[in-house]
């Protein structure tokens, strides 16, 4: 008789942790190697933010708003989002006031914003505007850092999906740094060595609904994927995969928190 009251009322608390943990941000500052990185590039600073998935209920919109008000606060060199911006069209104003606080963003799109999911709430949302923030849809761009030249390319999740996607040919081998944003980790797999220097993606959430074991963190929904979350030296380049902000399917995450992160760049 007493273990139906006991085991809703773990329910209930579990369901009660996982939203809050949904909008629960961390704040993370991570030290990435590059070698050969100029001496005027060391100490450069990137934002990388992504999955943001505004539309839907979730206390991921508001671990977004926090994010964004974080990254603003630090002035980094760089701000770069990799896609999932909106799971459904009713998030763009929200959207709009995230960017705003983020000018000179750089964005790629993911497969949420082409409305392309398994998420029976996802409806599409592109195209639609980033202002002020730079949208690349397989395309370079270039700014001057630090007298130096950085370059970023980013890759259209529908080229990727195809299995189209040749970010390698848009890569300028003069720039003193080149980044490549696919909201898509696999893309490292795809990418000759030499193209690029830094890789950012992001797309799995961390696993977002997670059991902690002896043996590491069980991922429930990609229990095998080789990229889940935070930094890899590959033989293409070095990835930094952002466990992301915002929920999908369900507004819940369980032992994988959302992130802000600052990638801190070096030799």
């Amino acid at each position: 008789m007493t273990v139906l009251p006991v085991a809703a009322a773990a329910a209930g608390a579990a369901l009660a942790w996982g939203w809050f943990e949904a909008g629960w941000v961390r704040f993370r500052r991570l030290d990435v190697h590059l070698p050969g990185l100029p001496d005027e590039l060391r100490g450069l600073r990137i934002a990388h933010l992504s999955d943001f998935h505004l539309g839907v209920p979730s206390r991921g919109a508001r671990a977004v708003e926090r994010a964004a008000e974080w990254a603003s606060a630090r002035r980094p060199d760089l701000v770069c989002i990799t896609g999932d911006l909106l799971t459904h069209p009713r998030g763009e104003p929200r959207l709009r006031d995230v960017l705003a606080q983020l000018p000179g963003a750089f964005v790629v799109l993911g497969n949420h914003d082409l409305g392309v999911s398994r998420d029976p709430f996802a409806r599409r949302a592109a195209p639609f505007d980033v202002t002020p923030a730079r949208l690349l849809q397989d395309e370079a761009a270039a700014v001057e850092l630090r007298g130096r030249r950085v370059q970023l390319v980013g890759v259209a999740p529908g080229s990727h999906m195809a299995r189209r996607a040749r970010p390698e040919e848009l890569a300028d081998p003069a720039a003193d740094l080149r980044i490549l944003l696919c909201h898509f980790p696999r893309i490292v797999d795809r990418v000759p060595p030499g193209a690029f220097h830094l890789l950012l993606a992001g797309h799995l959430h961390d696993g977002q609904i997670t059991v902690p074991t002896l043996a590491g963190k069980l991922r429930l929904a990609h229990p095998t994927f080789p990229y889940p979350r935070g930094l890899y030296r590959q033989p293409a380049a070095t990835m930094h995969v952002s466990p992301g902000l915002g929920t999908t399917f369900v507004p819940f995450r369980f032992f994988a928190r959302p992130e802000a992160t600052e990638l801190v760049l070096s030799s």
